[in-house]
């Protein structure tokens, strides 16, 4: 499994409003089963997302599939700012999670991210994460337990300010 985290440039909020939230949502899930990475979790917001996967076969995959959802993305947050050419993404960072205990802080964290950035106060309000998907399918006793994991030491690259007006 793998955590990934992206930014974009100048954590600027190129995603804000719900249409563009859910563009940007939609082209990860679509992209992730397109290079066969099976989402855990996922969180998108305006100016970054992260997401928990289980690789394919060939991890090697990530970095095609990562440019691939960037330049995606990047062309239609240009053509929205008219914009063209404009850089839109900054990097992506990547973990691998060989630790079961390291997963599931990390699944944890990424289905309440929306609540570390006060966005909402119950994960499964946020529309743009995977935390109803997770409350939906998993069994009850693996959502309490993964939802009650303390999350504040888990060390994941999340210095983005994420306002309220721009979800």
């Amino acid at each position: 499994a793998y955590m990934v985290t992206a930014g974009t440039y100048l954590k600027k909020a190129v995603f804000r409003g719900s249409q563009r939230l859910e563009f940007l949502c939609d082209a990860l899930l679509d992209l992730a089963e397109k290079y066969q990475w099976d989402l855990q979790a996922w969180a998108v917001f305006p100016n970054h997302y992260h997401f928990v996967a289980l690789s394919p076969e060939k991890p090697s995959s990530l970095t095609p599939f990562t440019k691939h959802l960037h330049s995606v993305t990047a062309i239609e947050a240009n053509r929205w700012e008219r914009t063209p050419g404009s850089k839109i993404w900054y990097q992506f960072w990547d973990s691998a999670l060989t630790y079961p205990e390291s997963y599931n802080a990390r699944l944890s964290y990424v289905h309440r991210n929306a609540v570390h950035h006060r966005i909402v106060r119950e994960p499964s309000l946020y529309p743009w994460c995977s935390a109803g998907w997770f409350q939906r399918r998993a069994t009850p006793s693996f959502h309490k337990r993964i939802m009650a994991l303390k999350i504040e030491r888990v060390n994941v690259a999340d210095d983005f300010e994420v306002g309220a007006a721009d979800v």
